[in-house]
């Protein structure tokens, strides 16, 4: 159940008191707790945490999420407010009713993610650092791609898994040998606005059958990083890599990338979860390494 100093918040938020006539907590989540309330203002989905154990954890998804909303391409829920009260932290957003996909879902879907990826800046990263699960992701700004992925996304996860002694010296040195091919490997393309954790968790069909992505890690990126985590635990159609290149193409070495891309969330997973994932990273150094 929601802590007094969250409830007396929103009673402010909506300048009355606030009569929750339904609490439903939500499963899912292996961070978070999180719940559907009902009230006379409205449903809404709201999730809370430590505050001193995630700091500013739920300011920085309701940034990026207004981030995501702005581009106007995929929806995204609407941010009430992202807050901190007492112990806790807590995100507040629109409820979004689930329904079935539409003839057209992975068209619309496809086609949105690539209008997303057309946002761009001129260099790799973002202006503030976010998280990736519960992990903290570093965001400094590079103006090449490569460099970034290798300063910002890879190593800061190998130190972590070799400090936990999940990665022995042999491997650490086929990344080594990864980074010095890097150049063969990715084109050089615009930074795109990433989701940044795209799997297939991360998004849910409204009750208009069209697509809704939340749980976003943002930044400008390589946006093979959003195609290869849709493939990290399956739930996206065939025809949905078809249609994404038909409105945004790739690169013909597109699929090669896709383990090196995915180095990254398996290494986060790695670090989450132990060595169950260690397999996958093992796979891809010894194609390209």
């Amino acid at each position: 159940m929601l802590s007094q100093d969250i409830t007396n918040r929103l009673a402010t938020q909506f300048g009355t008191k606030f009569e929750i006539s339904s609490f439903q907590s939500l499963g899912g989540g292996s961070i978070n707790q999180a719940a559907r309330i009902e009230s006379k203002q409205g449903d809404f989905f709201i999730k809370w945490n430590s505050a001193a154990k995630f700091p500013e954890m739920f300011q920085k998804e309701s940034d990026s999420l207004k981030i995501l909303a702005k581009t106007d391409t995929i929806r995204i829920p609407k941010v009430i407010m992202a807050n901190e009260e007492g112990e806790e932290s807590f995100l507040f957003l629109e409820y979004i009713e689930q329904g079935n996909k539409s003839s057209n879902f992975w068209q619309d879907f496809a086609y949105a993610l690539a209008q997303l990826h057309r946002n761009t800046q001129s260099q790799y990263g973002l202006t503030f650092d976010n998280y990736i699960g519960s992990l903290p992701q570093s965001n400094q700004m590079y103006a090449q791609w490569n460099d970034f992925f290798v300063e910002e996304r890879l190593h800061p996860q190998i130190k972590m898994a070799r400090d936990s002694s999940l990665l022995d010296k042999s491997i650490i040195l086929q990344f080594e040998k990864l980074f010095n091919r890097l150049d063969s490997i990715f084109p050089v393309e615009k930074p795109a606005l990433l989701h940044g954790d795209l799997w297939s968790g991360n998004f849910m069909v409204d009750k208009h059958g069209n697509a809704c992505i939340f749980d976003p890690a943002i930044y400008f990126g390589n946006r093979i990083m959003d195609i290869g985590m849709t493939q990290m635990f399956g739930g996206f159609a065939p025809e949905f890599y078809q249609l994404y290149n038909e409105a945004f193409p790739m690169e013909n070495n597109w699929k090669e990338q896709l383990d090196i891309a995915n180095l990254y969330p398996n290494l986060v997973h790695l670090n989450l979860f132990g060595y169950s994932y260690l397999s996958g990273i093992k796979v891809a150094l010894s194609r390209f390494s």
